[in-house]
């Protein structure tokens, strides 16, 4: 007997995409963290960020795929465990900020490996419980009976991921070329690197406050 291959429908795809889509441009940990990073008008730096969070946005369909998000929502202790500590890293990376914003002369920032951009968006989206929350709640409602739950978990997982790709792509593109303009002055870097703590401490409020 000739086997089917599972396939998901158009219409299901689009729908799907209509649903995420605001939730994707809605301010929250992940956008903020990736605007904080390309608003001093490093393109480079907001697209590293954005790879890193669709990267750990890949940690979350796995989990989702696996059924392990299922256990992580039935833990209450876990579940906070894992917010708190997204709220911890979230506090450390606007402190950072701060104090180099206070500081004159070269930004310590600047002496970061490029790697680093990365390894926090990862970190941020992976550490994000809400993040796994919304694949937990919202992907159940666009899978079919009768065909693999974890295939058609990690094809709408992949839809998601790409939305956010392209989103954050021309989001961090936007805003470096917005921040470009008139150069970069040592006043100027020091004002900048204050609005982007200011944006993780907001993402750290409402990651605590979700």
């Amino acid at each position: 007997m000739r086997r089917t291959m599972p396939h998901m429908d158009v219409a299901t795809a689009l729908l799907f995409s209509a649903t995420v889509l605001p939730l994707i441009a809605t301010p929250g940990p992940d956008l903020l963290f990736i605007a904080s990073q390309a608003i001093s008008g490093n393109a480079g730096a907001g697209l590293q960020a954005t790879a890193g969070v669709c990267a750990g946005y890949v940690i979350h369909s796995l989990l989702v795929a696996l059924g392990l998000a299922a256990i992580i929502a039935a833990s209450p202790v876990l579940f906070e465990a894992l917010r708190w500590i997204g709220v911890a890293y979230l506090i450390y990376l606007a402190s950072q900020l701060i104090r180099s914003a206070l500081k004159s002369g070269n930004p310590s920032l600047r002496s970061a490996p490029r790697t680093a951009p990365f390894k926090r968006g990862f970190l941020t989206a992976a550490l994000n419980p809400k993040g796994m929350m919304i694949y937990f709640a919202i992907l159940p409602q666009f899978m079919r009976s009768g065909e693999s739950a974890a295939w058609q978990a990690l094809m709408l997982s992949a839809i998601f991921i790409a939305l956010c790709g392209l989103f954050y792509t021309v989001l961090s593109i936007v805003i470096a070329a917005t921040g470009h303009a008139g150069g970069l002055s040592d006043r100027r870097r020091r004002c900048v690197e204050g609005v982007s703590g200011g944006f993780l401490v907001i993402a750290a409020g409402r990651l605590a406050s979700s």
